[in-house]
């Protein structure tokens, strides 16, 4: 039937960063912990980032996942905002890959689309489809729930073809 996959889901953010992890076997997920990595916001910027790097590589350590996905950076009218959110989410990138794993990058539209059916929708919707999907599932943020629909939303893709040539490169 084949093997369980555990995968951690990681919602970058420089205050706070969530992280959801799943097992899947087939068709089948398993909700098996999320939280979230919180920065010290009166902090320098390099401490911030030391601390979500520190919470990340911890919580690998701890749940030794085998496969990690990281939601894409939108920009906004922010430029100094977006900046900040883009060194959050090399942290996000660089603590898995670190670690050994392979790190797929998903749009948020694709993960909406995953989880809810469509590719717009509200932190609403994602987080019942979440408990519809996951019913054990429990997440202490927003940022949490949406890296739970990121590892949900890497188990439904992780199959295609440029995924399974990437694990081969």
């Amino acid at each position: 039937m084949g093997e369980t996959i555990r995968i951690i889901g990681i919602d970058p953010g420089l205050r706070r960063t969530g992280w959801g992890i799943v097992e899947s076997l087939g068709n089948s997920l398993r909700f098996v912990a999320s939280g979230t990595v919180r920065s010290d916001d009166k902090a320098a910027l390099a401490t911030r980032l030391c601390q979500l790097h520190d919470g990340l590589a911890e919580i690998l350590h701890t749940a030794m996942p085998h496969e990690a996905a990281v939601e894409q950076t939108f920009v906004n009218k922010d430029a100094a905002a977006t900046l900040k959110l883009g060194q959050a989410r090399g942290i996000a990138m660089l603590v898995p890959a670190l670690a050994g794993l392979i790190v797929a990058e998903y749009a948020p539209n694709a993960v909406k689309k995953a989880v809810i059916g469509v590719g717009h929708g509200d932190k609403k919707q994602i987080h019942m489809m979440v408990k519809v999907l996951m019913p054990k599932a429990t997440f202490d943020t927003d940022d949490a729930a949406d890296a739970l629909a990121i590892a949900i939303c890497h188990a439904h893709h992780r199959q295609s073809v440029v995924y399974r040539l990437a694990a081969l490169a």
